[in-house]
């Protein structure tokens, strides 16, 4: 947990504040300055572990691409090749069920690919002879030659790693509220206090109480109260938002939510479900949905996958097939006692959606079954909830306008549509450019490079590894709920934490020109120091009822 090390040090602090008031407060400056040393250094901390797995999420995206290749040699023969020693114009023989390990243009055969990896699309895309294929896409159906164009780090799959490290690195340049402030206080403290030991010498008192000034001036102005002001509330709105299912990795990823404007989603697995569900399974007998479990369970297809959950979740039990065999590019077929069935392709068409399956059972009408991607719960409401907070959503997707336009109709949102990872880039840095403050919200691969450059990101559990550390803070469970509540928590905690600061200055105010006008000794001085400290803990600890 990222936040032990602030809360140890919160702890230690304040008990550090109050030995001092029974003990005379002599290093009460020293102890306060290394307090605020602590936190900084902290904050530098988490900033490199951050940037650190954002390394590692660009390590779990090349991941992606195949190890190697089998390829076509001059003389007609075939020699597996890994994946740094493959150049361009040779000829790969990709499999069924087989990730590419560069880019290329299928010169012979055809399939279907699953392009998620790339676009987020859920559809897999159908290509032909001519038709451009990507490192990490999936074959799904049959095999196919390939002529490599690109290899190794010219790959699209290689600059999406490109592009999400290059935002991370940009995304670090944040600089944190108790940075800010501390460029300016730690000098004017001990300025301050330099000026009272000079100014009472000049005025005639003896370098005792001069002394004894200076160090009334900088007990009373000990950066507990500053140092305690931002981590003090992040860390109550941390445990806040862990009981609402979010977690937030870094402090300064509460300050970015606290500032955004805009958002945009991605559409499959963010504002939908990503897992295609059946929707008309009430048109199979109970023969029928035992059949087509035994058949779906048989596949890795993710219709199939789709099919199995809806089944299962239902209590159906499978029938015992025989000769189950999987075809490329048509589906499964087995035989029931003496009857095929099949479980398979159907036309789109046909189907009256985007995705379909034909399930044929003897010679019986083949029956269509039906799929869509679920809304996620709370998605209508989030959106309404963010147009409160004064946030504009929109979608950018990478799916095909057809697949993206009921859910762009079902939340009242405008959509891009057919979007690369370079598309989602440009479109962060126009809206940036424009003064917005973006707050990205997706999930795959595809979407890493968004995530890294948002002004600030959040990822669903479900999220691939490369979107998860790429994003500022992941949220759990189907709900989309998490995004508006993430941003009004980080909002409530800014309020607090500028209360905070007004707390410290405050105090300032009041206590330092007494402490200048030697009115204050260092035992006083330690004690209003403590003071302070606790009234800014306590203020912090308020977020747990404004955040209910």
């Amino acid at each position: 947990n990222m936040d032990v090390p602030i809360s140890i040090g919160v702890t230690l602090a304040t008990a550090l504040s109050l030995f001092e008031t029974f003990t005379g407060g002599a290093h009460a400056y020293f102890d306060g300055a290394v307090m605020l040393l602590f936190f900084l250094l902290t904050g530098r901390w988490l900033d490199s572990v951050m940037r650190d797995r954002a390394r590692d999420g660009v390590t779990a995206l090349l991941k992606n691409r195949a190890a190697g290749a089998l390829v076509i040699t001059t003389d007609g023969s075939s020699e597996w090749l890994a994946s740094d020693k493959l150049k361009t114009d040779m000829v790969m023989l990709v499999a069924a069920g087989e990730r590419l390990a560069a880019d290329g243009e299928i010169v012979k055969g055809a399939s279907r690919f699953d392009l998620s990896l790339l676009t987020g699309e859920s559809a897999p895309a159908a290509m032909a002879i001519g038709d451009t294929v990507h490192a990490g896409t999936l074959n799904l159906d049959g095999p196919v030659e390939v002529r490599i164009t690109a290899a190794g780090a010219t790959t699209a799959l290689a600059d999406i790693a490109r592009l999400m490290e290059d935002a991370a690195q940009s995304k670090s340049r944040y600089v944190r509220v108790a940075d800010r402030a501390a460029r300016y206080y730690a000098p004017a403290v001990h300025t301050l206090a330099l000026s009272s030991f000079v100014g009472w010498m000049l005025m005639g008192a003896g370098w005792h109480q001069s002394l004894l000034i200076a160090v009334a001036v900088l007990i009373i102005t000990c950066p507990c109260a500053l140092g305690l002001a931002v981590p003090a509330a992040q860390i109550v709105a941390a445990g806040v938002l862990m009981k609402k299912g979010i977690l937030v990795k870094d402090g300064s990823a509460l300050e970015r939510l606290a500032e955004v404007d805009r958002a945009l989603f991605d559409k499959t697995g963010t504002l939908t479900m990503g897992q295609p569900e059946p929707v008309n399974l009430g048109e199979l007998s109970a023969e029928q949905k035992s059949v087509a479990l035994a058949l779906a369970r048989a596949s890795r297809h993710p219709l199939s996958q789709g099919l199995r959950r809806a089944l299962e979740r239902e209590g159906v039990k499978a029938v015992a097939l025989d000769h189950l065999e999987e075809i490329p590019g048509e589906g499964v077929k087995a035989l029931w006692g003496l009857q095929e069935v099949r479980l398979g392709r159907t036309d789109a068409g046909e189907a009256g959606a985007s995705l379909g399956v034909s399930l044929d059972v003897g010679d019986a009408s083949a029956t269509v079954l039906r799929f869509e991607d679920a809304m996620r719960p709370a998605a209508e409401a989030t959106i309404e909830q963010l147009a409160k907070l004064g946030i504009e959503s929109s979608i950018a997707s990478g799916d095909r306008a057809e697949a993206v336009a009921p859910v762009a109709r079902a939340l009242g949102l405008t959509a891009q549509t057919g979007m690369q990872p370079q598309d989602k880039l440009d479109t962060i840095a126009r809206l940036a450019s424009g003064g917005q403050k973006v707050l990205m919200i997706g999930d795959g691969l595809n979407d890493g490079p968004a995530l890294a450059a948002g002004y600030a990101s959040l990822a669903p559990a479900s999220a691939s590894d490369a979107g998860q550390n790429a994003a500022d803070a992941v949220f759990l469970g189907d709900s989309l709920a998490p995004v508006a509540q993430a941003v009004e928590v980080a909002r409530a905690t800014q309020r607090i934490v500028r209360q905070n600061f007004a707390l410290a200055i405050g105090y300032n105010v009041i206590a330092v020109p007494l402490a200048i006008m030697g009115l204050v000794t260092p035992l006083i001085a330690a004690l209003a120091m403590s003071g302070s400290s606790l009234i800014v803990v306590g203020n912090a600890i308020r977020l747990k009822a404004i955040t209910k």
